[in-house]
């Protein structure tokens, strides 16, 4: 039976992230920084990770930028292979703060907007988005592995980490100290879901077998664990710092160039002279 991947990615700095807003629904862009902090996770990613299988991401901007910058970087498939392809989702959604949102922190009520979303719904999508889109790919590792790699907001990928590492869906799982901790903007968490070993003796489910509901009398894949392999790694931004004077914090401009392109060396002498001549 194959082993499955899947990293539980937050995005990239927002312009919310930096004003200091409660941004759960509102669809704040990525930050000029956030782009590059996205563009070192997918570097990151296409060297140290399996190649992706499924990349699914929230559909609010900030999160589905970081997650086209993922694909882009992915190596090509192999021959044969489907090139994989972003799949937006509304269950994946940050938490909705209701009359909270675009609230500066520490200026909103302690009490909860009453129109907020609760944590009870945000269990139930992240539930509803193992049972409807990893459920398959579950099903499936009997014929090849995967790696599934999930763009979300730092609070409904937490909700997803309980819902994953609750006693419903698998045999036992493993958690680092620091598991409770929140999610760095495109932090990343590498769970693995594989085979519990089993002496010959007992009884496990077929490969490729359709798996039962999940229900009160065990967990829905009896015969397989979670292993958490790293909690929310950053070390793809090591070294990387914030262009001063506003621009890194300001809201990405596609047409605005890196300081490294602007700087870019001149073209040798050779070339220089050959787009002198084209320019005349």
């Amino acid at each position: 039976m194959g082993k499955l991947n899947i990293f539980l990615i937050r995005h990239g700095e927002s312009v919310d992230n930096v004003a200091g807003l409660y941004a759960g629904s509102r669809d704040s862009p990525l930050t000029a920084h956030g782009v590059l902090q996205a563009r070192r996770l997918a570097s990151h990613l296409a060297t140290a990770a399996p190649p992706a299988t499924h990349i699914f991401t929230s559909n609010l901007k900030r999160a589905v930028h970081t997650a086209a910058t993922v694909r882009e970087a992915q190596p090509p498939p192999l021959a044969g292979m489907p090139a994989v392809n972003v799949v937006q989702l509304s269950d994946l959604r940050e938490k909705d703060f209701g009359a909270d949102e675009g609230k500066r922190y520490g200026q909103r009520d302690h009490v909860r907007a009453t129109n907020a979303e609760t944590h009870d719904a945000m269990q139930a999508r992240a539930s509803r988005f193992v049972d409807s889109q990893l459920a398959p790919i579950i099903a499936a590792l009997a014929d090849k592995p995967a790696c599934v790699m999930i763009v979300a907001h730092g609070l409904i990928l937490a909700s997803l980490l309980r819902v994953l590492r609750g006693n419903a869906w698998f045999a036992s799982s493993s958690e680092p100290a620091d598991s409770h901790a929140s999610w760095s903007n495109t932090g990343y968490t590498q769970l693995v879901v594989e085979p519990l070993l089993r002496s010959s003796s007992q009884p496990r489910q077929g490969a490729g077998e359709p798996p039962s509901p999940p229900s009160h009398h065990g967990p829905r894949w009896p015969d397989l664990r979670l292993s958490f392999v790293v909690f929310n790694n950053t070390s793809h931004l090591a070294g990387l710092k914030k262009t001063r004077g506003g621009i890194g914090s300001a809201q990405f401009d596609q047409k605005q160039k890196t300081l490294t392109s602007f700087f870019a060396a001149a073209p040798p002498p050779k070339k220089r002279k050959a787009e002198d001549q084209l320019e005349k």
